[in-house]
């Protein structure tokens, strides 16, 4: 985002708000801003550029509804980024039981219009995928 973005850090715990706004004050972060959403709603103003959902997609319930908010949210050309662990045993990470594999997280995204634009494959124990709206251009 640099100095002239806005970045909005979204959580459900009032905690992780308070932590990350402390972390930004100290780092000296004017562009950031904490929401405190919902766990079916990531209540952010739109539009926005890209979402940017690290190891927590597993967490989100009611995955149709939550890309339906996304997708209205985004600009056109926007961007999902989704990193999250692989279906397997690593040294670390959510219990088995929890993980999406990397295939079914890709399905759930075109069955609602989304396509993977792009795939970043250098992380040992997690998938680092990006969506865009099938037939969007990209966001430069």
């Amino acid at each position: 985002a640099g100095d002239r973005g806005l970045v909005n850090a979204v959580d459900i715990n009032r905690d992780m708000i308070a932590h990350v706004n402390a972390r930004a004050r100290e780092a000296g972060l004017k562009n950031l801003r904490t929401i405190l959403s919902k766990p079916d709603d990531p209540m952010v103003p739109a539009p926005v550029d890209r979402f940017f959902i690290c190891d927590t997609w597993h967490h989100i319930e009611g995955h149709p509804h939550y890309l339906a908010l996304m997708r209205k949210a985004l600009k056109p050309g926007g961007q999902i980024v989704i990193l999250d662990y692989q279906k397997r045993e690593t040294p670390n990470g959510p219990p088995l039981e929890m993980r999406i594999a990397r295939e079914d997280v890709v399905r759930e995204f075109e069955q609602h219009g989304f396509r993977v634009s792009a795939e970043h494959t250098f992380l040992p124990n997690q998938y680092f995928l990006v969506f865009t709206v099938a037939g969007a251009a990209p966001v430069r």
